[in-house]
């Protein structure tokens, strides 16, 4: 199972002890605000999560984001499908603000590009979410387009905003 470091974070497999932590911030309102899972988040939907599938394994693979000293404060997920791959993050509301998704999300995409051989990588988000249409762009990733109303999101139709980086790019 693949265990990502930086500086300051450790990206691991969540575990069952995690969920209760994970249950919380994923019911968080403002956490959740834009994110696609129904709400209010359930035991059963997070225990989902856990899993002992490698990054770059076919679909979703979430890993927890702790800081060095353990603490849990999210996760990232990296959705392979062949040679491309959707990424994303959720962090807890305490975690926000600090450029832990910023440092969790390089880290991810390295690792996509450098050890997983992947071509693309991309982001779907809610264009509201602008702090992550921010981060991302400052990320190196590029915007491609915004299919209007093409989401139903919570009871409402909703855009849906594509951002992308190539493997050539993120070397480059």
């Amino acid at each position: 199972m693949t265990t990502l470091h930086t500086s300051r974070l450790i990206l691991r497999p969540l575990t069952p002890d995690d969920l209760p932590h994970v249950l919380a911030y994923r019911n968080d309102p403002e956490v959740a605000r834009y994110q696609g899972w129904p709400l209010p988040a359930t035991p059963d939907s997070v225990a989902g999560l856990v899993s002992d599938a490698p990054l770059g394994a076919p679909g979703w693979v979430q890993r927890a984001v702790t800081l060095t000293g353990g603490e849990l404060v999210g996760d990232v997920g990296l959705n392979t499908q062949g040679s491309q791959a959707e990424l994303g993050v959720t962090l807890a509301r305490r975690a926000q603000g600090h450029g832990y998704a910023r440092e969790a999300l390089h880290a991810l995409v390295t690792h996509a590009f450098a050890d997983l051989g992947l071509h693309r990588v991309h982001a779907s988000i809610d264009p509201r979410n602008t702090i992550v249409a921010g981060l991302l762009t400052r990320l190196g990733f590029r915007h491609e387009g915004t299919s209007l109303q093409s989401y139903r999101h919570r009871g409402e139709w909703t855009d849906d905003a594509l951002y992308a980086v190539l493997a050539a790019e993120w070397t480059a």
